[in-house]
């Protein structure tokens, strides 16, 4: 039994960095290359957060789809490439669990790329302790609007904070210096 977990265990990992290898030809157009160092530190990453999360995924990981999902964004760098994938893969999963697998990894990710590189400018922690939360509790509350727009546009809808809005900016202008 310990055989064939340790065996399978293998598998799942070589399985994660083929995967990871294939998607360098695909971001190199963005400037992003996984080093195989990286690739082995993913893997790792990815079997760490599984357990934390008590999650399993059966064929291909979430790893490439974040990967093909987040690799055009402004925000991502070589420089923080590897650390960045690590920290949207362990996102993920946590939010996957929080909103008790309501939504599809497919509504989560669009949603969690929008939010990234619209409302968070790139910032991880914002994204996650912000946005997500907001959304997760939207969810957890039987909010299921992200339905129909598969992820899209969706935290306007559940986001109580006013946002800079130019024209609001030269209301207040106008009222604070012309009244």
């Amino acid at each position: 039994m310990m055989e064939e977990k340790m065996w399978l265990e293998m598998m799942n990992h070589q399985q994660c960095i083929e995967q990871l290898r294939d998607t360098n030809s695909y971001t190199e157009q963005y400037g992003l290359e996984l080093s195989e160092e990286d690739m082995e530190i993913l893997a790792q990453e990815r079997k760490q957060v599984l357990t934390t999360e008590r999650r399993v995924e059966f064929g291909p990981g979430i790893l490439p789809k974040i990967i093909y999902t987040f690799c055009d964004s402004p925000f991502f760098s070589q420089d923080s490439y590897r650390d960045t994938l690590i920290r949207l893969q362990e996102i993920f999963f946590q939010y996957k669990n929080e909103m008790h697998d309501e939504i599809t990894d497919d509504e989560l990710l669009t949603f969690m790329k929008e939010q990234f590189d619209g409302v968070c400018y790139g910032d991880l922690d914002y994204l996650e302790g912000t946005c997500l939360e907001i959304f997760a509790q939207a969810v957890r509350a039987g909010y299921r609007g992200y339905r129909v727009t598969q992820g899209k546009g969706e935290f306007s809808k559940v986001d109580l904070a006013a946002r800079w809005d130019r024209n609001l900016y030269l209301k207040v202008l106008e009222e604070l210096f012309w009244e």
